[in-house]
């Protein structure tokens, strides 16, 4: 039997703003909440140098922002732990989340894990990101005003926002390994007409190097296996791997229904086909992945919570 002391209304998986919104949120109807994190506290947020598009927050950075997020929740009362969660028991009333530092009964669970960008590996890849590697368009652009900008990707995602940075980069080269598109006609035909853009086909990045910033690229002609490195002035263009997003769902198998790209089909409120089990963030299937987004998922999805557990949230 459960002791009461050792019971949660509810528990977060994933510390970035959509579950440390619904931390918040819950927190402050004092509700007893613990949000559970494996990495760091933030999410991917963290690893951005510069956010300038969070109303009411001229610029900050993706650390500080998401500090003072976590503050802001632990200030009325909420819980955290660093550990990974390996397992959800969520068939019975009370549902159980184990951890690698032990299990964490409560009465709902809220999954916030995201979603992350998925790599390509050439060198230098995780070393630069965040200084001169970048993963999302709407994010970063702004930062290539007047720069060079190389995109990996040939699907709608890469050549969709490729148009977005050129409205701030001067030239941008879309990277395609392969010798066509996978867009649809409508986007290429767009991109094509764009005097800011062009293609290098049959073509891989290898490798990235610089000092603080990138200053070097060498490339693959995917058809003769010969590399070349081309060489610029330190900060002065940028790479963008736009190859999709992988929702870290893991630990819902057969407990939510799932697109065909993998992201949880929550309803409008953020509630799952599993009892007490609610979704948040780049996890769920969704039109637009920013931090203001995922911070308002998780505000509906701690009303949700709050509803289910008998007394609701009103703001």
């Amino acid at each position: 039997m459960t002791d009461v002391k050792d019971l949660y209304d509810a528990v977060i998986i994933g510390g970035g703003p959509a579950g440390l919104t619904a931390a918040l949120y819950l927190a402050r109807a004092r509700y007893r909440v613990l949000v559970v994190e494996k990495d760091h506290f933030g999410g991917q947020i963290t690893i951005t140098n510069e956010v300038v598009n969070y109303p009411g927050v001229f610029s900050t950075s993706g650390s500080e922002l998401s500090e003072t997020m976590r503050k802001q929740a632990e200030a009325f009362g909420a819980e955290f732990l660093l550990a990974e969660v390996t397992d959800l028991d969520m068939s019975g009333d009370v549902k159980v989340v184990h951890t690698t530092k032990g299990e964490r009964p409560c009465l709902s669970v809220l999954l916030a894990t995201g979603a992350h960008p998925r790599h390509i590996g050439f060198v230098g890849e995780e070393d630069y990101q965040g200084h001169g590697v970048a993963y999302c368009a709407t994010c970063d652009g702004m930062f290539y005003r007047g720069k060079q900008v190389f995109v990996i990707g040939g699907g709608n995602t890469a050549v969709e926002e490729s148009q977005f940075l050129a409205r701030f980069a001067d030239k941008v080269t879309l990277i395609v390994r392969k010798d066509h598109l996978r867009a649809n006609a409508t986007a290429i035909k767009q991109f094509e007409e764009n005097p800011k853009t062009e293609i290098r086909y049959l073509t891989s990045i290898t490798a990235v190097d610089g000092n603080d910033l990138l200053t070097s690229i060498t490339f693959r002609n995917n058809q003769t296996g010969e590399e070349h490195t081309e060489t610029f002035d330190e900060g002065s263009f940028g790479v963008f791997v736009l190859v999709g997003r992988v929702p870290s769902t893991e630990l819902l198998t057969d407990l939510v229904d799932l697109d065909e790209q993998g992201y949880v089909l929550a309803d409008e409120r953020m509630a799952t086909k599993t009892p007490g089990l609610f979704t948040a963030g780049d996890l769920n299937k969704k039109p637009l992945r920013q931090i203001i987004t995922a911070a308002a998922d998780g505000a509906i999805a701690a009303t949700s919570v709050a509803s289910y557990l008998g007394q609701p949230v009103e703001g």
